[in-house]
């Protein structure tokens, strides 16, 4: 079935001066002010900025197997919500997505649900056991297409794997994106290292356990001429590390995630478990350093990190807690609080680092494309005006472990849509 034939108007493409969009048949198929379309469904975009669909780089939509905690239907409902079009979906389900037959199976429940696309990301080792390499190559031919290898959850930290990955992707351009934690500094780590850690008794988590970890993946990847992504950064040390390694012209990239530009580790004081996150949430200092190196272009993106858990998994004594928050229906709000309003970034900067950039490293060509003729339709309306407090209870997520829950936050996505079709109106679900 068609898309129906939207126009777009008044909207602030990337917060320029109003305008109108018209969206046929999946693609942008005029621009410009004053249009008039007899049989198109007219959508007022006064107030709105316009943005190309978000693109999601690390999400955890934990099917197969852990539906109790979400399913792709449930988080890619989220992510319509939170204003993306596309996710990569992390390889650390059970069973593994490390066959090309796990990877093709969450590929196609992504198409069935219909709210955003969904890009597998293949695990780099069999099992995430970090003992062999899984498959790479055919992971990279099934119909998935993947081309983002990770075992996230876990580092891959023997060296000589990590440098047979690396080798091995670049036959189909891929990227190893690693999950930057030398496993032994950090056993039974449950927070950030430091001053406060020692009061609450809780294990710390020295930031040199992802900063050696870089520092030797950043070597490996000049080594081999190949393409590394740095997980969920979060130590002012490691902007820095990432900082030298592009100012040598290697190819390296770096996401931060909302939680980790916004939280501190002085949360940790409320032993609420709902402040447990992988990496911890880090000094005041290290958010005041990924916020610089997003804005100069240090961090190449924004990902959520999306890691759904159901209450049980939650609601316990910290040390017994799983670690993760609920990311993508606030990612926006959270950037726009941290990045935006403090002048940080402008809306083309958010379009860059939300939207063009994770689909270039992902290597996904139908999305993170400017909003102009031709461009695939993939659009999110944003009020950056509104204001709203978050409920955990109204999310779309199967999960409620959003650390956000009673806060104000900025902004609002009115509309989001995939290919010209309306997967968000006036802030709900279509």
């Amino acid at each position: 079935m068609s898309a129906p034939t939207y126009l777009i108007t008044n909207a602030r493409i990337l917060g320029g001066e109003p305008t109108d969009l018209l969206l046929r048949d999946g693609a942008i198929a005029e621009v410009g002010a004053g249009l008039d379309v007899g049989d198109a469904e007219v959508v007022d975009a006064a107030g709105l900025v316009a943005l190309p669909g978000l693109v999601d780089l690390h999400t955890h939509l934990r099917e197969p197997g852990r539906e109790d905690a979400e399913t792709v239907e449930s988080g890619t409902r989220a992510a319509a919500l939170g204003g993306f079009t596309a996710v990569h979906a992390m390889a650390n389900t059970d069973p593994v997505a490390d066959t090309a037959g796990v990877v093709e199976q969450v590929w196609r429940l992504g198409r069935e649900a219909g709210y955003c696309d969904v890009y597998p990301v293949g695990a780099v080792t069999v099992g995430l056991a970090g003992e062999r390499l899984a498959e790479l190559g055919a992971m990279a031919d099934s119909a998935a297409r993947v081309r983002v290898f990770s075992d996230d959850g876990k580092c891959v930290s023997d060296a000589l794997l990590m440098r047979r990955a690396l080798e091995y992707v670049k036959a189909f351009d891929g990227v190893i994106a690693q999950h930057a934690q030398e496993p032994r500094l950090t056993e039974n780590a449950q927070m950030n290292e430091g001053e406060l850690s020692g009061k609450l008794g809780l294990t710390g988590w020295p930031a040199v356990a992802e900063e050696a970890i870089i520092a030797r993946d950043v070597l490996l990847a000049a080594h081999v001429g190949s393409r590394l992504h740095v997980c969920h950064v979060s130590t002012a040390g490691s902007v820095d590390i990432v900082r030298q390694a592009k100012a040598n012209g290697w190819d390296v990239t770096a996401e931060a995630c909302p939680h980790h530009l916004l939280l501190t580790d002085e949360l940790a004081a409320t032993y609420d478990p709902i402040y447990k996150v992988n990496p911890p949430l880090r000094s005041r200092r290290d958010a005041e350093a990924l916020r610089a190196g997003l804005a100069d272009g240090t961090i190449d993106i924004v990902a959520t990190d999306h890691a759904p858990h159901p209450l049980e998994d939650k609601d316990c004594e910290w040390a017994a807690a799983a670690f993760g928050m609920l990311g993508l229906e606030t990612a926006l709000s959270i950037v726009q609080e941290t990045m935006v309003d403090p002048g940080l970034l402008d809306w083309a900067g958010v379009a860059d680092r939300l939207s063009y950039a994770p689909a270039r490293i992902g290597r996904v060509a139908d999305h993170g494309q400017p909003l102009e003729v031709g461009s695939p339709a993939n659009v999110v309306l944003y009020d950056p005006s509104a204001r709203r407090v978050v409920e955990a209870g109204e999310l779309a997520s199967l999960s409620r472990n959003t650390p956000y829950a009673g806060m104000e936050l900025p902004g609002r996505v009115v509309a989001t849509f995939l290919r010209g079709r309306a997967t968000v109106l006036d802030g709900k679900l279509v």
